[in-house]
């Protein structure tokens, strides 16, 4: 089933098409990974999806309904949470405080309380493994918690799907593997991902399908082993190292 659905997708900024003619479909219960070189229109499509940006031309389905041009909040209480690249959690407000904001502005945002708020921020922040930092101001945090605080941002809005703009960036190793099992749990809970990455670890060990981004289009689309051999991703995107290091 799919629950999320771009057709023909173009934004432009004066005389800059961004993203061109993108058509993409995300099934109920999967990981599609968005990989591309930078300025390939990556963030951009996420953006249209989100509501920041309305698309120039074609539409942006949610579970059916055509959410082209809503406004963010509007989005956001339909079921749809994103993260955020550059991370800014809100300064002089504690982690749990940071994560309420996400709980009372979601999907079931405007039924809950101020307490229930809190308690939903309670759990997720113990569910993402910030439970013992939850009192911390969030501009106290090291760079692998601040991302996780976001994740649980998004996590605390109750979204049927979050879209993940480079999550993994900035981190180790071994914050790299705890991320990626943090991201296959979120998808056992029943959430449905997309999820922007340039580490390709990541694409592989956590993804059902990938689609590719060139100068706006998208170039190939299909289950990873077959993308990340294919020669155009590999020339446009990949390099050629990358394909010496998989032969």
């Amino acid at each position: 089933m799919t629950i999320l659905e771009g057709k023909n997708i173009t934004k432009r900024f004066a005389g800059l098409t961004a993203v061109n003619k993108v058509n993409f479909k995300l099934e109920k219960g999967e990981i599609l990974g968005l990989i591309g070189p930078n300025g390939a229109g990556k963030t951009t499509l996420v953006n249209v999806i989100a509501g920041t940006y309305p698309p120039t031309e074609g539409e942006v389905y949610f579970e059916g309904n055509n959410i082209s041009g809503l406004k963010p909040y509007k989005i956001g209480r339909m079921g749809i949470a994103r993260t955020f690249q550059i991370v800014r959690p809100f300064p002089g407000m504690t982690v749990k405080e940071n994560a309420s904001v996400g709980a009372m502005f979601g999907a079931k945002g405007k039924d809950r309380t101020a307490k229930e708020a809190i308690k939903v921020a309670e759990e997720i922040l113990e569910f993402v493994g910030l439970g013992e930092q939850m009192n911390v101001k969030a501009d106290q945090l090291n760079v692998a918690s601040r991302k996780r605080l976001e994740v649980a941002k998004a996590l605390a809005m109750s979204p049927k799907v979050i879209l993940f703009d480079e999550v993994m960036a900035g981190l180790n190793y071994a914050e790299i593997d705890q991320a990626i099992e943090l991201i296959k749990k979120i998808r056992n809970t029943g959430i449905t991902i997309l999820i922007i990455e340039h580490v390709m670890r990541v694409i592989k060990r956590v993804c059902d399908r990938i689609f590719v981004l060139h100068h706006g289009e998208k170039i190939a689309d299909g289950a990873p082993e077959e993308v990340l051999n294919d020669e155009n991703v590999i020339k446009a995107y990949l390099g050629k190292r990358y394909k010496e290091l998989i032969t």
